[in-house]
Order: structure tokens, then C-alpha cells, then sequence
């Protein structure tokens, strides 16, 4: 077991198999978690015997009650004795029985706030999908402070929760989750902390199976949702600087990859990287779209049913 209390959060939605490899690979690590909650969007498939099955405590929820936020604080104002939170998504696979110990050694440093595993390419991944992992997840650890965001700009504040931990009174210092965001949950906290003080950390030991083949039109949406998030959370490019040359940056290391590795693939990144490009600015643009066409270009199109326009 851990020195500390430790809480292991997955979020599920009809997984199928997937998730009995996400089990067995939570249960060929050297130390468990002191609890683990699954935190279910009504599955249809046998996730929540399975997760009873395997031990661990469940919440149900109506799939119409899901947010990226709301859904993920409700574990944090449940378990107010515990001292850290991780957070999984129901595809992201532990690589190896030490993933979680790595994960939650930055925190012996107590100015850390939160820490960010690794995620490598799932087997079978493609040459576009394996780029986008390698360059968002690198092989060396290193830690931020709000400081770097001179130089990082919004990557300073980079954090992805399908395989982060937080320590939870930081977490409570910054507000916890926000109630209401179409993703980029982690982002909101990751720029809280560091705008407070707090330092995040990325643990490259720490590693999960976790990548996407997302076709075209679901990239595009994608990143429709990425520019409703930062039109409806403006200070994050403000206080973070903008996005925009961090796109350019990616373009450039994944046409480099693709001509080393699958140059046969460079018109199709070309495509997909202009329909990113359209989906960002449209959505930027959502204030000033008609509220029915919003849940056609969103991954998350339920959300736009029960939230109030920008304004």
C-alpha cells in the first residue's frame, strides 16, 4: 500500500472488452490504491458487475448528467479524507506494476499540485495517431511552475486526465473541477494550480497505453470543442498566451515523423490538419452560432442541450 491515502478514479461508458484489460492491468501493480471508484455513465454492456466483480465501488450516473468536470468532482467532494486522486479514462492501460508508484513520486516535492503520466501509442497504433503521443508525451520528466508559461506559453499548463494525479488539498485550494466545461478540465485545474503557486509535474516513468485513430471529421470536432473551451474560459489564452504556435510547432514534427516513417501518409495529415485548423476557429466562433448546428460539429454535443450560451 501507499504512505498516503490514495484514491484511483476511472471514468466508463460502455468500455467492452477494453475494460477487462484495464482491470487486469490495475491488478498486476506492485502497490494498489487504497480505493478504487468507477464512476458510470449508465453502461449497457456489463461494466458495473464488472467493476463490482473486481472490488471496486460504483456511482451511476444518467449519461445525460455527464460533464468532464461535475462528473470528476464528485469523487473529489466524496472522499475528502484521502490525500491524493488519480485520474484514468476507461482505454488507458497501465504499462507496467511500478505506473502508479511513478506517478505519485513527484509529490514527495510538496509545492507539487498535480502530475501528468505518460501515454504511449496502443498497440496497432497508426503512424498519425503514434506521432500525436510522441510529441504531447516526450521521454524525459520535467516540472512546471506558472513561470514557464513565458517561454511554454499554454503547454505550461498541459495535463491530461486519462492518467494524472492531484494532490487533493491543492486541488480544493484552486476550487476543484469547474461545473461546467465542454472538456479541458484538466487544462482549467493545470493553469489554476500553477497560477497559484503550485507546481505540475510530468512523470515520464509513468506510462499508460492510451492513443485515438479518430477519422477526419472526428478531429474536427474535436477541435471544435477545443476552441468552445477556450472562448468560454478566455483567461487561459491571456494569462497563458495562445495556442496558435504551438499548432505550427506540431505540424512541423509530424510531417518530419511522417517522411521518416510513412511518407504515404503526408496528404492525409495535411487534410486532417485543416479541418483541426477549421474546427479550432469555428470554434472560437461558437458564441455567434446558432445554438441547433452547435451539437453537429461537437464531440460532446449533449452539453450544448443543457448550457447557457456564451456570452
Amino acid at each position: 500500500m501507499f504512505k498516503r491515502k490514495l484514491l484511483l478514479v476511472v471514468l466508463t461508458r460502455n468500455p467492452g472488452e477494453i475494460f477487462d484489460d484495464w482491470i487486469a492491468a490495475l491488478n498486476r501493480l506492485q502497490d494498489k490504491p487504497d480505493s478504487v471508484l468507477v464512476i458510470d455513465s449508465s453502461s449497457t454492456d456489463g461494466t458495473q458487475n464488472k467493476a463490482e466483480a473486481a472490488g471496486f465501488s460504483v456511482v451511476v450516473i444518467d449519461q445525460a448528467d455527464f460533464n468532464h468536470g461535475s462528473t470528476r468532482q464528485i469523487a473529489v467532494s466524496s472522499h475528502p479524507d484521502y490525500e491524493f486522486i488519480v485520474f484514468m479514462t476507461q482505454d488507458a492501460i497501465l504499462s507496467s506494476p511500478e505506473a502508479l508508484n511513478n506517478l505519485l513520486r513527484p509529490f514527495d516535492d510538496n509545492a507539487v499540485g498535480a502530475v501528468c503520466g505518460r501515454q504511449i501509442p496502443r498497440i496497432n497504433a497508426g503512424p498519425i495517431e503514434a506521432h500525436a503521443r510522441i510529441y504531447n508525451y516526450p521521454e524525459q520528466s520535467s516540472l512546471r511552475t506558472f513561470e514557464d508559461s513565458r517561454t511554454m506559453g499554454v503547454r505550461a499548463a498541459f495535463l491530461s486526465n486519462s492518467f494524472a494525479a492531484y494532490r487533493i488539498s491543492a486541488l480544493s485550494a484552486v476550487g476543484g473541477f469547474p461545473d461546467d466545461v465542454i472538456f479541458g478540465e484538466d487544462m482549467y485545474v493545470a493553469a489554476r494550480l500553477l497560477k497559484a503557486g503550485y507546481k505540475i509535474a510530468y512523470a515520464a516513468d509513468a506510462c499508460v497505453y492510451h492513443s485515438h485513430s479518430y477519422s477526419i471529421m472526428q478531429e474536427f470536432k474535436r477541435y471544435f470543442d477545443m476552441g468552445v473551451f477556450h472562448v468560454r474560459e478566455p483567461w487561459i489564452r491571456q494569462e497563458f498566451g495562445s495556442v496558435a504556435g504551438e499548432g505550427m510547432k506540431f505540424l512541423v514534427s509530424e510531417y518530419n515523423y511522417l517522411f521518416r516513417h510513412a511518407f504515404w501518409k503526408i496528404p492525409e495529415a495535411i487534410l486532417r490538419a485543416i479541418f483541426r485548423y477549421a474546427g479550432f476557429r469555428l470554434g472560437l466562433l461558437e458564441p455567434h452560432l446558432p445554438a441547433s448546428i452547435k451539437p453537429l460539429f461537437s464531440m460532446n454535443s449533449s452539453y450544448f442541450s443543457k448550457n447557457t450560451p456564451c456570452v
